[in-house]
């Protein structure tokens, strides 16, 4: 179905050139496909190849983005990206799992499966980010922490954990945005955060589909029917208040058809960070434990004692 989708909306593209139009038509066929979309759909569009990756998203919504590099410890890990930019007038500080747009690319960001210290040049910019007051947006696209000897051995997970920890208390704002998939523990260590807001056709989970249907039923054949039953779709993790926002999307397969969709997040992100920016340090801290400790664990529990998974 999805690449009925995607060879619609091609066609569509290459037959009308007014945006105007186009987006009309497109949201007409996107009315037509809308309720036939799978929650394993969702999933399929969310690793899409041609899916805006996080520094599609940097570029698109933050002004003069600067990158840093390093942990200061052992490397620059290629699959974490940070720096310094504007969001309008405001000075942040951005973090996001970087995917590739070709194989190659994918070689060399190591499928936007960090290493440990990928997470440590991440905790690293965001103690900057409270040195210097900034608030932090975190873009969220990865299937995982990377599971190799190597990242075991330097400390995958101490890092995570870490960065679990260390987000829990840091005194400025912070708003994670899931743009494709987060994964695991892996996304985790980017998203504790004040608000977390999610695409639309993103996913946001504690393990992939393949993975779950795996350990759960000892046959990985059975993935689509475990993300039926994951609840890992942005609409379902607003239900259960795991999640605050989710941004519409006007499905597209390119940069420029996804102009619309950039506007939206950046919109949500600023009347976030207008909320928060006005809290206390004292009071982002509190919050956001506060969010993590009770609302994720009781909203979890209930679901786990509910679906009998």
């Amino acid at each position: 179905m999805i690449r009925e989708l995607e060879e619609s909306i091609k066609e569509l593209e290459e037959r009308e050139r007014d945006s105007r139009v186009f987006n009309i038509k497109r949201r007409r066929m996107m009315s037509r496909y809308g309720s036939r979309l799978s929650a394993y759909n969702r999933v399929q569009l969310a690793r899409h190849e041609k899916r805006p990756k996080a520094m599609d998203f940097i570029e698109n919504i933050i002004a003069e983005p600067m990158l840093f590099h390093g942990d200061r410890l052992f490397s620059d890990d290629r699959s974490i990206i940070g720096g310094i930019g504007y969001l309008e007038d405001i000075p942040i500080t951005f973090i996001g799992t970087n995917k590739g747009k070709t194989l190659e690319e994918n070689i060399e960001y190591n499928f936007g499966m960090p290493r440990p210290e990928g997470y440590r040049k991440a905790l690293r910019l965001m103690k900057q980010a409270e040195k210097f007051n900034r608030p932090i947006i975190t873009f969220i696209d990865t299937p995982g922490a990377y599971p190799g000897v190597d990242a075991e051995e330097r400390g995958q997970g101490e890092a995570i954990a870490r960065n679990i920890l260390e987000m829990g208390k840091l005194e400025v704002p912070v708003v994670s945005v899931v743009t494709g998939e987060g994964g695991s523990g892996g996304a985790l260590a980017l998203s504790v955060a004040n608000r977390i807001i999610m695409m639309e056709n993103s996913i946001f989970s504690i393990l992939s589909p393949e993975g779950f249907a795996t350990i759960l039923w000892k046959d990985g054949s059975r993935y689509k029917e475990a993300t039926e039953v994951m609840k890992l779709t942005a609409k379902e993790l607003c239900d259960y208040n795991i999640i605050d926002r989710v941004i519409e999307e006007d499905i597209s397969f390119s940069i420029e058809g996804f102009q619309e969709n950039f506007l939206r997040l950046k919109k949500v992100i600023l009347e976030e960070l207008d909320i928060l920016m006005k809290k206390s340090p004292d009071e982002l801290v509190s919050e956001r434990q506060e969010k993590f400790r009770k609302d994720w664990g009781r909203v979890l529990i209930g679901h786990t004692n509910k679906e009998n998974i």
